[in-house]
C-alpha cells in the first residue's frame, strides 16, 4: 500500500490523477448507519466477487458517528463512503466542506421502522399517540405537564397489555433514533408538550433502554424478555421473521407492500455518501457506485429487496443513478 497523498481539493485530486498518482488505498472504506450496513455489505460482497477489486471494509458505527469520521477529511485515513438512515444534516455538510469534503449523495431505498417484539409476547396495535405516551420524558396529565407517570401499558390504554413498559431503542448518534423522533415523537407531540420545546425529549428512567448500534443484539435481548419491545428497521424485523413479530402502527402492519405504498406510517429514506474527491484514487469507487445503484442491485428483483429494502419507484430510481454515475456533488 503506497503512502496516501493527502487531497484538499477536487482540483488537486484531477492534477495529481492527469499525472498518473497511484492509489492511495487498495480496499474501500465505508462507516455509517448500522440500517443500511447489511445492504452495503450485500454490494460490497458482489464487488469483491467480480475479482476486480478487494471487497470494502464495511464497519456499522451509526448514522451520526459515520458522518463524522466521513466529514472528517480527505486522504488515507478517511472513509470513502458513508451509510445513513436519514439525509445529511446541514451542520454535518458545513463540516463537511470545511474539511474539502463534497459528498455525492445517493437516496438508495425505503426503509420501515418498527416497534417489534418476541413471537412469544402479545401482538398489539399501537397508535402513535400511545407510543409517545410510553416514551416521552414529559407528558401532559389533566392539562399539566408532568414527569411520565406510565409504568405499564395498560396505564396508557386498558385495552394495551398489562406489562412493564420497557423498549430497548437506538442511541442518539443513530439515524433510526433521528427517523424515530421526527416520524412519531414529533409528529404524536401534545400542543403543551410542544410549547415547552420537550416533544423530542426521550424518557430516562428506565422504561426506555439505549441498546446501542447492534440490533442483532437487540433481537437476541427480545428473545429472552418476551415483555419487552424493539426499535429498529424493517429488515431486521424481516430477517428475523421467524423469531420477532412487529407491532402495527395505527392499525397498519409493517410488511413490505405497506412500506412500499406509503400506507405504513413510519418509514424513511436510507442513503449512501459518496467522497468525492477520493474517485479515482481510491481503485473500485465508481464500480461500486455502479453496481448499488444497477437494477440488478436495487432494482424490484433486486438482492437488495430480497433482503428487506424497499425500492425506489423507478423514476426516482433513475434519477439517482444518473446523478450518481454522474459524480455530482452536493452543492456542485
Amino acid at each position: 500500500m503506497q503512502k496516501f497523498i493527502l487531497m484538499t481539493s477536487a482540483a488537486a485530486v484531477a492534477v495529481a490523477m492527469s499525472a498518473g498518482t497511484a492509489a492511495a488505498r487498495d480496499q474501500i472504506r465505508i462507516v455509517g448507519s448500522s440500517t443500511v450496513f447489511p445492504f452495503t455489505t450485500a454490494v460490497a460482497e458482489r464487488l469483491g466477487q467480480s475479482g476486480q477489486f478487494q471487497t470494502p471494509v464495511v464497519e456499522s458505527t451509526g448514522t451520526g458517528g459515520g458522518m463524522k469520521l466521513f466529514c472528517g477529511g480527505v486522504g488515507e485515513s478517511h472513509p470513502d463512503f458513508t451509510n445513513a438512515s436519514r439525509p445529511i444534516k446541514d451542520g454535518e455538510l458545513e463540516e463537511c466542506k470545511a474539511n474539502g469534503v463534497t459528498p455525492i449523495e445517493i437516496k438508495v431505498g425505503f426503509d420501515g421502522i418498527v416497534l417489534s417484539n418476541s413471537k412469544g409476547g402479545e401482538q398489539v396495535d399501537l397508535t402513535k399517540e400511545q407510543i409517545f405516551a410510553a416514551l416521552a420524558k414529559n407528558v401532559v396529565v389533566d392539562g399539566e405537564v408532568v414527569a411520565n407517570p406510565h409504568t405499564n401499558w395498560s396505564d396508557i390504554d386498558e385495552g394495551l397489555p398489562n406489562t412493564k413498559i420497557e423498549v430497548l431503542g437506538p442511541p442518539p448518534t443513530s439515524g433510526t433514533r433521528d427517523a424515530f423522533v421526527e416520524l412519531v415523537m414529533e409528529e404524536a407531540c401534545p400542543e403543551a408538550i410542544e410549547e415547552a420545546d420537550g416533544c423530542t425529549e426521550i424518557r430516562e428512567d428506565g422504561a426506555f433502554v439505549e441498546a446501542g448500534e447492534n440490533d442483532n443484539l437487540i433481537v437476541q435481548k427480545l428473545e429472552a424478555n418476551a415483555d419487552a419491545y424493539g426499535i429498529f428497521g424493517f429488515s431486521f424485523l424481516d430477517q428475523n421473521a421467524d423469531k420477532l413479530q412487529g407491532a402495527s402502527i395505527g392499525g397498519v402492519e409493517p410488511t413490505f407492500d405497506n412500506i412500499a405504498s406509503g400506507d405504513y406510517g413510519v418509514s424513511r429514506s436510507l442513503f449512501i455518501y459518496a467522497k468525492k474527491e477520493h474517485v479515482g484514487a481510491i481503485p473500485g469507487m465508481e464500480e461500486f457506485i455502479k453496481e448499488y445503484t444497477s437494477e440488478a442491485a436495487w432494482g424490484p428483483e433486486g438482492y437488495l429487496a430480497d433482503k428487506g429494502l424497499i425500492p425506489l419507484p423507478e423514476a426516482d430510481r433513475t434519477s439517482q443513478r444518473d446523478n450518481a454515475v454522474a459524480l455530482k456533488g452536493m452543492g456542485s
